[in-house]
């Protein structure tokens, strides 16, 4: 298995598109435990005209999706691809998000993640996400894996 997947690998994996597909890479894996994603944040990402005008900021729940994104393909990437395929993962809730410094357009977040547990279809997470290494976000959150409909 890969230690490292770029952004077409991970579209093998989540059903995501462009321009929701926010994770660039997924690296450092450590199958079904752990992994770091990048996501690089542009001058024209989708978000930069309205959030906020003149002083762009990536908005906290799409950090938030960063992190499901990434939790959800370090899983997929883990599981027998029949456990996975034709399946959704949905979010399921967030105990906690913290957002430290605001995320400008031009750098690329670097997102720490790892999978606290897992019980069934429902998987427990936290995350890091810096900029260098400057924290600017974590959080912890669960997410199950549905039938697609």
């Amino acid at each position: 298995m890969t230690n490292s997947l770029n952004k077409k690998q991970i579209t093998e994996l989540l059903p995501h598109r462009e321009p929701m597909l926010l994770i660039d890479e997924l690296y450092d894996i450590k199958k079904l435990f752990s992994a770091k994603a990048t996501v690089n944040v542009k001058k024209d990402s989708f978000f930069v005209n309205g959030h906020f005008p003149g002083q762009p900021v990536m908005p906290g729940v799409l950090i938030v999706e960063s992190f499901g994104q990434a939790a959800a393909a370090l899983t997929a990437h883990g599981l027998d691809k029949s456990t996975y395929e034709n399946k959704l993962v949905f979010l399921m809730g967030v105990e906690k998000a913290r957002f430290r410094n605001p995320v400008i357009p031009n750098c690329k977040l670097t997102l720490k993640i790892e999978a606290i547990r897992s019980h069934g279809r429902v998987w427990k997470y936290k995350g890091e996400a810096f900029v260098d290494d400057k924290k600017m976000a974590d959080a912890v959150w669960s997410a199950t894996i549905v039938d697609k409909k």
